[in-house]
């Protein structure tokens, strides 16, 4: 009997204790850069992801992010994401579940939370982002929104480049002023320093920008100066009308999203036309010699969140959990020893 293999959250946890936490992080952004650096839009199926927005009985959506690798699996995640979780249900703004499917039978393969592999996987694409776009000597940090997110933000980029200095800002003060006691166990040898937007803006090397800001309420911030290398990895805007950053800043900046179609609907790109946008990630990682002149000059990452990174975080905790020895193998699908005949177990043994 084909069975499912199951990761719930505690096994999640299990296995980054067993593990690590900056080896299973380190290990997840290299694969996600190999995984990108060798993708074939031709393999590799990808479309914009689609869903449901609400506003009853609270505000929100339920959407679906599929990936179809050719010949082998398909990978979909589905994400809830109602901003007034933290405060009205203390529930993650983020709901999820990542599931795998073989293509040759359709059998459900494994099912993970998807929570954290979602914050996980966000701050390994920001880290790649970052080492390809980022001036190598960046040391200080900018961190727009001290949610959930900016934890991991933090912790992919310290992978990649010596951080030296964290500054920090949200508008809930509560969440700034608990962000030292949250990122205690990461060990991260930096100073955390309190700050305003336009301070970040101003000082940091890097910004990463992970707000909860309302749809029609951006920008951030406007006619700030910034230094001349600055590089933002703007992972904020996810609904149509939701923006983090100045179209001014934009039209004067590199601007490099994860999945084009999808960040011309809700990403930050949906402020440009597509003359004043650059190539998708994928193609600055596979030519860096071509871009490497963008570490000198104000860029920016539009980061919608994309199917790939979903896939290569899925199938590292997969490969983790068999290795280890971690989930349940559960039996989901209704398989008949006759196949024709769904009504199957209705049958008894009549003794003669």
């Amino acid at each position: 009997m084909p069975r499912t293999l199951l990761l719930k959250e505690k096994d999640l946890q299990k296995l980054i204790l067993t593990v690590g936490i900056d080896v299973i992080m380190d290990l997840l952004i290299s694969r996600l850069e190999m995984k990108i650096r060798n993708y074939d839009h031709i393999q590799l199926k990808i479309p914009v992801r689609s869903g449901f927005n609400y506003n009853i009985p609270e505000p929100g959506l339920v959407e679906w992010m599929p990936i179809y690798q050719s010949g082998s699996d398909i990978v979909i995640k589905l994400v809830g994401y109602h901003p007034n979780n933290p405060t009205k249900y203390q529930l993650p703004t983020i709901a999820s579940t990542i599931s795998s499917y073989n293509t040759s039978n359709g059998h459900l393969q494994g099912v993970m939370d998807g929570v954290l592999p979602t914050a996980l996987r966000t701050g390994a694409a920001s880290a790649v982002a970052t080492k390809y776009l980022a001036h190598s000597t960046s040391g200080t940090l900018g961190l727009i929104g001290c949610g959930a997110q900016s934890v991991t933000q933090l912790h992919a980029i310290s992978r990649v480049l010596p951080i030296e200095r964290v500054l920090i800002s949200d508008i809930d003060s509560t969440s700034q002023s608990n962000f030292k006691n949250r990122i205690e166990s990461l060990n991260i040898n930096c100073q955390i320093i309190d700050s305003s937007v336009q301070e970040i803006v101003n000082d940091s090397d890097v910004i990463c920008s992970q707000t909860s800001i309302g749809i029609g309420k951006g920008p951030l911030f406007k006619d700030l100066k910034t230094k001349n290398h600055l590089h933002i990895n703007a992972v904020g805007s996810d609904f149509p009308g939701k923006v983090e950053l100045p179209v001014e800043l934009l039209k004067d900046a590199f601007v490099c999203p994860d999945f084009l179609e999808q960040a011309l609907q809700e990403g930050e790109c949906q402020q440009l036309l597509k003359g004043y946008i650059g190539p998708e990630l994928y193609q600055v990682v596979q030519y860096p010699l071509q871009h490497e002149i963008y570490r000198n000059q104000i860029s920016v990452f539009d980061s919608t969140g994309w199917a790939l990174e979903d896939m290569v975080v899925f199938n590292l905790f997969m490969e983790l959990a068999k290795k280890h020895d971690v989930g349940e193998l559960v039996q989901i699908e209704y398989v008949p020893d006759d196949a024709k005949n769904p009504y199957e177990f209705l049958k008894v043994d009549v003794k003669v």
